[in-house]
Protein backbone atom coordinates (compact mmCIF):
# COMPACT_ATOMS: atom_id res chain seq x y z
CA UNK A 1 0.00 0.00 0.00
CA UNK A 2 0.98 3.56 -0.42
CA UNK A 3 1.95 5.52 2.85
CA UNK A 4 -0.93 7.38 2.80
CA UNK A 5 -3.28 4.40 2.37
CA UNK A 6 -1.15 3.33 5.97
CA UNK A 7 -1.85 6.75 7.41
CA UNK A 8 -5.40 6.78 6.79
CA UNK A 9 -5.97 2.91 7.81
CA UNK A 10 -4.04 3.80 11.11
CA UNK A 11 -6.39 7.32 11.65
CA UNK A 12 -2.63 8.66 11.65
CA UNK A 13 -1.87 12.33 10.48
CA UNK A 14 0.48 12.37 7.60
CA UNK A 15 3.18 14.78 7.66
CA UNK A 16 6.18 15.85 5.24
CA UNK A 17 5.01 13.18 2.08
CA UNK A 18 2.87 13.06 -0.57
CA UNK A 19 1.68 10.12 0.51
CA UNK A 20 2.55 8.04 -2.71
CA UNK A 21 5.25 6.63 -1.59
CA UNK A 22 5.26 2.65 -1.53
CA UNK A 23 5.01 1.22 1.90
CA UNK A 24 7.49 -2.23 2.04
CA UNK A 25 7.28 -3.23 5.50
CA UNK A 26 7.11 -2.07 8.92
CA UNK A 27 9.60 -2.85 11.74
CA UNK A 28 11.64 -1.60 15.03
CA UNK A 29 14.46 0.53 14.93
CA UNK A 30 16.77 -2.12 15.10
CA UNK A 31 16.02 -4.04 12.09
CA UNK A 32 14.63 -1.10 9.56
CA UNK A 33 14.63 -1.14 5.72
CA UNK A 34 14.55 1.05 2.86
CA UNK A 35 10.75 1.60 2.57
CA UNK A 36 9.81 0.57 5.77
CA UNK A 37 7.50 2.29 8.37
CA UNK A 38 9.09 2.51 11.85
CA UNK A 39 8.16 4.41 15.36
CA UNK A 40 9.57 6.49 18.21
CA UNK A 41 7.98 7.36 21.18
CA UNK A 42 9.73 10.26 22.07
CA UNK A 43 12.74 13.02 21.13
CA UNK A 44 15.86 10.62 21.73
CA UNK A 45 14.47 7.60 19.67
CA UNK A 46 13.08 9.50 16.65
CA UNK A 47 17.01 10.44 16.17
CA UNK A 48 17.71 7.31 16.15
CA UNK A 49 14.76 6.57 13.47
CA UNK A 50 16.24 9.57 11.26
CA UNK A 51 19.79 7.93 11.36
CA UNK A 52 17.69 4.61 9.61
CA UNK A 53 16.46 3.90 6.12
CA UNK A 54 13.39 4.10 6.88
CA UNK A 55 10.73 5.51 4.49
CA UNK A 56 8.73 7.25 7.28
CA UNK A 57 8.31 7.14 11.20
CA UNK A 58 5.15 6.76 13.45
CA UNK A 59 5.83 9.19 16.17
CA UNK A 60 3.69 11.37 18.63
CA UNK A 61 2.60 15.06 17.41
CA UNK A 62 4.10 17.64 18.46
CA UNK A 63 7.83 16.09 18.32
CA UNK A 64 10.39 18.21 16.64
CA UNK A 65 10.70 18.94 12.50
CA UNK A 66 11.93 15.97 11.20
CA UNK A 67 13.50 15.61 8.00
CA UNK A 68 11.36 11.71 7.67
CA UNK A 69 8.17 11.74 6.91
CA UNK A 70 5.74 11.26 9.86
CA UNK A 71 2.42 9.63 10.43
CA UNK A 72 1.69 11.46 13.78
CA UNK A 73 -0.09 8.78 16.53
CA UNK A 74 -0.93 9.53 20.26
CA UNK A 75 -0.02 6.34 21.02
CA UNK A 76 2.79 5.17 18.34
CA UNK A 77 3.49 2.08 20.43
CA UNK A 78 -0.48 0.95 19.42
CA UNK A 79 -0.08 2.54 15.96
CA UNK A 80 2.61 0.92 15.26
CA UNK A 81 1.08 -2.83 16.46
CA UNK A 82 -1.95 -1.69 14.17
CA UNK A 83 0.68 -1.37 10.99
CA UNK A 84 2.18 -4.64 11.57
CA UNK A 85 -1.25 -6.54 11.43
CA UNK A 86 -2.18 -4.68 8.41
CA UNK A 87 1.18 -4.79 6.11
CA UNK A 88 2.43 -8.22 7.73
CA UNK A 89 -0.38 -10.28 8.18
CA UNK A 90 -0.53 -13.27 10.60
CA UNK A 91 -0.43 -16.80 8.94
CA UNK A 92 -2.10 -17.36 5.97
CA UNK A 93 -5.60 -18.04 6.15
CA UNK A 94 -7.21 -21.60 4.62
CA UNK A 95 -9.59 -21.73 2.55
CA UNK A 96 -12.89 -22.24 3.11
CA UNK A 97 -14.01 -25.98 3.04
CA UNK A 98 -13.09 -28.88 4.33
CA UNK A 99 -9.98 -31.08 3.17
CA UNK A 100 -10.72 -34.36 2.16
CA UNK A 101 -8.36 -35.72 4.72
CA UNK A 102 -10.45 -34.48 7.70
CA UNK A 103 -12.66 -36.59 9.62
CA UNK A 104 -15.94 -34.87 10.81
CA UNK A 105 -18.18 -37.17 13.61
CA UNK A 106 -22.35 -37.17 13.30
CA UNK A 107 -24.06 -34.26 13.83
CA UNK A 108 -21.26 -31.31 13.47
CA UNK A 109 -22.54 -28.59 12.53
CA UNK A 110 -20.31 -25.40 11.06
CA UNK A 111 -20.83 -22.29 10.25
CA UNK A 112 -20.10 -20.01 7.07
CA UNK A 113 -16.66 -20.10 5.35
CA UNK A 114 -15.47 -22.15 8.28
CA UNK A 115 -12.23 -23.99 7.33
CA UNK A 116 -10.74 -27.19 8.50
CA UNK A 117 -7.10 -28.18 7.41
CA UNK A 118 -5.74 -31.64 6.48
CA UNK A 119 -6.23 -34.56 8.90
CA UNK A 120 -8.24 -32.79 11.59
CA UNK A 121 -10.63 -34.72 13.66
CA UNK A 122 -13.57 -33.19 14.93
CA UNK A 123 -15.88 -35.73 16.95
CA UNK A 124 -19.77 -35.95 17.12
CA UNK A 125 -21.90 -33.06 17.83
CA UNK A 126 -19.05 -30.22 17.63
CA UNK A 127 -20.08 -26.80 16.33
CA UNK A 128 -18.16 -24.04 14.86
CA UNK A 129 -18.87 -20.38 14.57
CA UNK A 130 -18.12 -18.77 11.05
CA UNK A 131 -15.21 -18.11 9.39
CA UNK A 132 -12.95 -20.12 12.41
CA UNK A 133 -9.77 -21.73 10.99
CA UNK A 134 -8.73 -25.19 12.13
CA UNK A 135 -5.25 -25.56 10.80
CA UNK A 136 -3.93 -29.45 10.06
CA UNK A 137 -4.05 -31.62 12.68
CA UNK A 138 -6.54 -30.28 15.22
CA UNK A 139 -8.30 -32.44 17.14
CA UNK A 140 -11.90 -31.42 18.57
CA UNK A 141 -13.79 -33.84 21.23
CA UNK A 142 -17.56 -34.58 20.83
CA UNK A 143 -19.84 -31.57 21.57
CA UNK A 144 -16.97 -28.99 22.13
CA UNK A 145 -18.81 -25.44 20.96
CA UNK A 146 -16.43 -23.32 19.40
CA UNK A 147 -17.74 -19.75 18.46
CA UNK A 148 -16.68 -17.32 15.56
CA UNK A 149 -13.71 -16.19 13.82
CA UNK A 150 -11.54 -18.84 16.20
CA UNK A 151 -8.06 -19.88 14.77
CA UNK A 152 -6.75 -22.82 15.83
CA UNK A 153 -3.21 -24.12 15.24
CA UNK A 154 -1.61 -27.46 13.96
CA UNK A 155 -1.55 -30.14 17.08
CA UNK A 156 -3.82 -28.35 19.35
CA UNK A 157 -6.53 -31.14 21.21
CA UNK A 158 -9.39 -29.75 22.33
CA UNK A 159 -11.01 -32.58 24.65
CA UNK A 160 -14.85 -33.05 24.71
CA UNK A 161 -17.61 -30.53 25.82
CA UNK A 162 -15.11 -27.67 26.11
CA UNK A 163 -16.52 -24.15 24.98
CA UNK A 164 -14.83 -21.79 23.54
CA UNK A 165 -15.96 -18.00 22.51
CA UNK A 166 -15.66 -15.30 19.54
CA UNK A 167 -12.19 -14.52 18.29
CA UNK A 168 -9.93 -17.17 20.03
CA UNK A 169 -6.87 -18.22 19.04
CA UNK A 170 -5.00 -21.21 20.21
CA UNK A 171 -1.16 -21.96 19.07
CA UNK A 172 -0.13 -25.02 18.26
CA UNK A 173 0.50 -28.00 20.89
CA UNK A 174 -2.08 -26.48 23.28
CA UNK A 175 -4.31 -28.84 25.58
CA UNK A 176 -7.41 -27.60 26.57
CA UNK A 177 -10.13 -29.72 28.82
CA UNK A 178 -7.58 -32.50 30.00
CA UNK A 179 -8.61 -34.58 33.06
CA UNK A 180 -6.64 -32.41 36.52
CA UNK A 181 -3.86 -33.75 38.66
CA UNK A 182 -6.15 -35.07 41.12
CA UNK A 183 -6.39 -38.02 43.26
CA UNK A 184 -7.28 -39.28 46.69
CA UNK A 185 -5.24 -41.70 48.49
CA UNK A 186 -7.43 -44.70 50.09
CA UNK A 187 -4.71 -46.18 52.31
CA UNK A 188 -3.07 -48.40 49.79
CA UNK A 189 -2.70 -46.20 46.52
CA UNK A 190 -3.84 -42.93 44.95
CA UNK A 191 -7.31 -43.17 43.07
CA UNK A 192 -7.59 -40.25 40.43
CA UNK A 193 -10.97 -38.43 40.99
CA UNK A 194 -13.00 -38.08 37.93
CA UNK A 195 -13.25 -34.59 36.57
CA UNK A 196 -16.70 -34.40 34.87
CA UNK A 197 -16.99 -30.61 34.42
CA UNK A 198 -15.03 -28.32 31.80
CA UNK A 199 -13.43 -25.52 30.39
CA UNK A 200 -14.80 -21.86 29.34
CA UNK A 201 -12.77 -19.88 26.97
CA UNK A 202 -14.43 -16.43 26.97
CA UNK A 203 -14.14 -14.11 23.96
CA UNK A 204 -10.59 -12.08 22.45
CA UNK A 205 -8.91 -14.91 24.83
CA UNK A 206 -4.98 -15.76 23.15
CA UNK A 207 -3.56 -19.26 24.09
CA UNK A 208 0.23 -19.63 23.36
CA UNK A 209 1.92 -23.06 22.13
CA UNK A 210 2.28 -26.00 24.62
CA UNK A 211 -0.23 -24.64 27.25
CA UNK A 212 -2.44 -26.75 28.87
CA UNK A 213 -5.94 -25.91 30.68
CA UNK A 214 -7.32 -28.67 32.67
CA UNK A 215 -11.63 -29.05 32.88
CA UNK A 216 -12.80 -28.49 36.12
CA UNK A 217 -13.42 -31.43 38.86
CA UNK A 218 -16.61 -30.46 38.76
CA UNK A 219 -17.87 -26.99 37.18
CA UNK A 220 -15.83 -24.97 35.02
CA UNK A 221 -12.35 -23.90 34.77
CA UNK A 222 -13.04 -20.21 33.32
CA UNK A 223 -10.53 -17.93 31.13
CA UNK A 224 -11.83 -14.46 31.27
CA UNK A 225 -12.56 -12.37 28.16
CA UNK A 226 -9.75 -10.97 26.67
CA UNK A 227 -6.96 -12.77 28.65
CA UNK A 228 -3.62 -13.46 26.96
CA UNK A 229 -1.76 -16.66 27.82
CA UNK A 230 1.90 -17.34 26.91
CA UNK A 231 3.58 -20.25 26.03
CA UNK A 232 3.67 -23.20 28.35
CA UNK A 233 1.47 -22.11 31.13
CA UNK A 234 -0.29 -24.44 33.43
CA UNK A 235 -4.19 -23.84 34.35
CA UNK A 236 -5.25 -26.44 36.83
CA UNK A 237 -8.97 -27.96 37.13
CA UNK A 238 -11.51 -24.52 38.36
CA UNK A 239 -9.19 -22.08 38.16
CA UNK A 240 -11.19 -18.52 37.27
CA UNK A 241 -9.23 -16.15 35.68
CA UNK A 242 -10.50 -12.92 35.47
CA UNK A 243 -10.86 -10.54 32.23
CA UNK A 244 -8.06 -9.24 30.18
CA UNK A 245 -5.43 -10.76 32.81
CA UNK A 246 -1.65 -11.39 31.24
CA UNK A 247 0.10 -14.57 32.17
CA UNK A 248 3.60 -15.17 31.01
CA UNK A 249 5.41 -18.17 29.67
CA UNK A 250 6.03 -21.00 32.25
CA UNK A 251 3.22 -19.19 35.12
CA UNK A 252 1.54 -22.16 36.98
CA UNK A 253 -1.98 -21.91 38.39
CA UNK A 254 -2.74 -24.94 40.81
CA UNK A 255 -6.24 -25.73 41.37
CA UNK A 256 -9.00 -23.18 42.19
CA UNK A 257 -6.94 -20.30 41.91
CA UNK A 258 -8.94 -17.19 41.26
CA UNK A 259 -7.50 -14.18 39.37
CA UNK A 260 -9.77 -11.17 39.53
CA UNK A 261 -9.63 -8.99 36.74
CA UNK A 262 -6.72 -7.63 35.00
CA UNK A 263 -4.30 -9.68 36.81
CA UNK A 264 -0.34 -9.84 35.56
CA UNK A 265 1.66 -13.07 36.66
CA UNK A 266 5.33 -12.48 34.85
CA UNK A 267 7.67 -15.74 33.52
CA UNK A 268 7.54 -18.87 36.10
CA UNK A 269 5.39 -17.16 38.84
CA UNK A 270 3.31 -20.05 40.75
CA UNK A 271 0.33 -19.78 42.77
CA UNK A 272 -0.64 -22.43 44.98
CA UNK A 273 -3.96 -23.62 45.01
CA UNK A 274 -6.98 -21.74 46.34
CA UNK A 275 -4.98 -18.34 46.73
CA UNK A 276 -7.26 -15.63 45.15
CA UNK A 277 -5.23 -12.36 43.76
CA UNK A 278 -7.18 -9.66 43.44
CA UNK A 279 -8.10 -6.79 40.91
CA UNK A 280 -4.93 -5.65 39.11
CA UNK A 281 -2.65 -7.25 41.12
CA UNK A 282 0.84 -8.20 39.92
CA UNK A 283 3.06 -11.32 40.81
CA UNK A 284 6.68 -10.74 39.25
CA UNK A 285 8.90 -13.47 37.55
CA UNK A 286 9.91 -16.12 39.57
CA UNK A 287 7.38 -15.55 42.63
CA UNK A 288 5.83 -18.69 44.75
CA UNK A 289 2.23 -16.66 45.46
CA UNK A 290 1.22 -18.61 48.71
CA UNK A 291 -1.66 -16.37 50.50
CA UNK A 292 -4.38 -13.61 49.23
CA UNK A 293 -3.03 -10.54 47.32
CA UNK A 294 -5.24 -7.30 48.18
CA UNK A 295 -5.98 -5.48 44.86
CA UNK A 296 -3.39 -3.28 42.73
CA UNK A 297 -0.66 -4.74 44.80
CA UNK A 298 2.54 -6.13 43.09
CA UNK A 299 4.23 -9.28 44.82
CA UNK A 300 7.80 -10.83 44.33
CA UNK A 301 9.94 -13.82 45.79
CA UNK A 302 10.15 -16.72 47.34
CA UNK A 303 7.43 -16.62 49.21
CA UNK A 304 5.66 -13.66 47.56
CA UNK A 305 6.06 -10.79 49.53
CA UNK A 306 4.98 -6.57 48.83
CA UNK A 307 7.78 -5.76 46.42
CA UNK A 308 9.09 -2.70 48.41
CA UNK A 309 9.23 -5.29 51.38
CA UNK A 310 11.19 -8.17 49.22
CA UNK A 311 13.75 -5.52 47.45
CA UNK A 312 14.87 -4.57 50.88
CA UNK A 313 15.07 -8.18 51.74
CA UNK A 314 17.49 -8.48 48.89
CA UNK A 315 19.47 -5.60 49.65
CA UNK A 316 19.97 -6.77 53.06
CA UNK A 317 20.99 -10.11 51.73
CA UNK A 318 23.52 -8.63 50.06
CA UNK A 319 25.13 -7.84 53.46
CA UNK A 320 24.87 -11.23 55.10
CA UNK A 321 28.15 -12.73 54.80
CA UNK A 322 29.80 -9.31 56.65
CA UNK A 323 26.88 -9.68 59.08
CA UNK A 324 27.81 -13.13 59.72
CA UNK A 325 31.50 -12.85 60.45
CA UNK A 326 30.57 -9.63 62.47
CA UNK A 327 27.70 -11.88 64.71
CA UNK A 328 30.50 -14.55 65.55
CA UNK A 329 33.04 -11.70 66.52
CA UNK A 330 30.68 -10.46 68.70
CA UNK A 331 29.71 -14.08 70.12
CA UNK A 332 33.37 -14.16 70.52
CA UNK A 333 34.05 -10.92 72.66
CA UNK A 334 30.65 -11.69 74.56
CA UNK A 335 32.54 -15.47 75.13
CA UNK A 336 35.66 -13.68 76.75
CA UNK A 337 33.81 -10.45 78.63
CA UNK A 338 31.72 -14.01 80.06
CA UNK A 339 34.65 -15.62 80.87
CA UNK A 340 36.46 -12.42 82.58
CA UNK A 341 33.44 -11.76 84.93
CA UNK A 342 33.70 -15.43 85.79
CA UNK A 343 37.50 -15.40 86.80
CA UNK A 344 36.56 -12.17 89.07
Amino acid sequence: MTLRELAEALDAELLGASGDEEVLGVAGLDTVKPGFVTYAEDERRLAQAEATPALAVIAPPGLRASHKPLLASANPRLTFAWALARVHPPMPRLAPGVHPSAQLGEGVALGDEVAIGAYCIVGDGVRIGPRTQLHPLVSIGPSTVIGADCVIYPHVALYHNVRLGDRVVVHAGTVIGSPGFGYVWDGEQHLWIPHVGTVVVEDDVEIGADTCIDRGTTGATVIGKGTKIDNQVQVAHNVAIGRNSLLAAQVGLSGTVTLEEGVTLAGQAGVADHVKMGKGSTGAAGSDIIRDIPPGQVVYGRPARPLGEQLRIDAAAAHLPEMVREIRQLRKRIEELEKRLRDT
